[in-house]
């Protein structure tokens, strides 16, 4: 599914078209700021909604200086790895091209086992599924192709994905408080 070159082109701060484990994404490194400020135009998004972030291990949390407390690691250790995303708090600047003034982000542990070895070479990605803002998210490489063009320097042809998109849980808080039902039903 993946090869070495989609590895470096990312790594290399390039951006690519992608299966998730939920939908086509469009992906580059969560811990480059100028990749997601790229993302950002690409997608027409509005610069005040963050972008969900890929991890191979609950570990890449500490990349992000997330601090879990003993209820949300246990939380974590029942939903992951799965399509379910959980937002944590990130408090400070460092990553604010990330949290966009939020001081939360949103992870996701996919249950994808290429996807997971993608994730351990390259560190880190944020995977706004594939379209330009109020579209609908691509299902094929074809549509992506049509969004994006020549913006995107590679993309990865699974076929069609319609997969359901991933449950969104928010763990800031005293208790878990589901955002959004998603492919896994809590």
């Amino acid at each position: 599914m993946f090869n070495q070159q989609h590895i470096e082109d990312i790594q290399n701060g390039k951006i690519g078209v992608i299966p998730t484990d939920t939908l086509y994404g469009v992906v580059g490194s969560a811990l480059n700021a100028d990749v997601v400020e790229r993302i950002y135009e690409i997608k027409q998004r509005d610069g005040d909604k963050p972008f969900i972030i890929l991890i191979s291990d609950i570990g890449d949390l500490q990349k992000f200086n997330i601090q879990l407390s003993e209820e949300q690691q246990k939380y974590l250790n029942n939903v992951w790895p799965g399509a379910v995303s959980i937002i944590l708090s990130c408090p400070g600047d460092e990553f604010k091209y990330l949290h966009r003034g939020k001081r939360s982000l949103a992870f996701r542990l996919p249950d994808d086992e290429d996807l997971k070895e993608l994730l351990k070479q390259t560190g880190p990605l944020v995977a706004p599924s594939a379209n330009l803002q109020d579209q609908t998210p691509a299902y094929t490489i074809q549509r992506a192709r049509e969004y994006f063009g020549d913006q995107i320097s590679f993309y990865s042809d699974e076929g069609e994905l319609r997969a359901e998109s991933s449950t969104l849980v928010d763990l800031t808080g005293d208790k878990p408080n589901i955002l959004r039902q998603g492919r896994i039903k809590l």
